[in-house]
């Protein structure tokens, strides 16, 4: 997969952009193949996180987090990969070669956030539900949360 990172600009009118060092890169031995796709939460308090994908030990997909080194930087130049990743690891009978692409949270009316992973089972795309009272410790619904024959990974699913 090679040197996946993270591309990081800023911008005052959304319209001329500053490019800035990379986001998130292989800091770290685990993050050989780079960091992959994911998003980015605002929790209470105004801080920012970084949910993104890599591959684990035995290539397994997983889920991990980032946090700013600096939350006082307005450009959130620099990014903290906490030594307690991966926060989510495939464990259910997910695909774990196709497991990725962490949506930005959501926290719903019970006070839990949620998240949907893309995947896929064969030929049929899968979007799995999780949620966490933590924002670390994840649980998986009891049933995906949409799945359809014939339509491959679904990368990247947003609402």
């Amino acid at each position: 997969w090679g040197n996946i990172v993270w591309a990081h600009s800023v911008s005052k009118d959304l319209i001329n952009w500053i490019p800035l060092e990379p986001a998130l890169y292989p800091s770290k031995p685990f993050h050989k193949y780079g960091c992959w796709s994911g998003s980015a939460t605002v929790l209470p308090g105004e801080k920012p996180v970084i949910l993104y994908t890599r591959l684990g030990e035995e290539k397994e997909q997983v889920q991990n987090f980032a946090i700013p080194e600096d939350f006082s930087d307005p450009y959130l130049r620099k990014w903290i990969k906490p030594d307690d990743n991966p926060i989510l690891i495939p464990t259910h009978g997910e695909n774990v070669s196709a497991f990725r692409d962490p949506t930005t949270a959501w926290m719903d009316k019970s006070g839990q956030w949620r998240f949907i992973i893309g995947s896929k089972q064969d030929r049929r795309g899968v979007a799995y539900l999780y949620r966490s009272k933590d924002f670390i410790n994840w649980t998986q619904a009891e049933h995906p949360l949409h799945s359809k024959e014939n339509t491959g990974m679904w990368e990247c699913p947003d609402f």
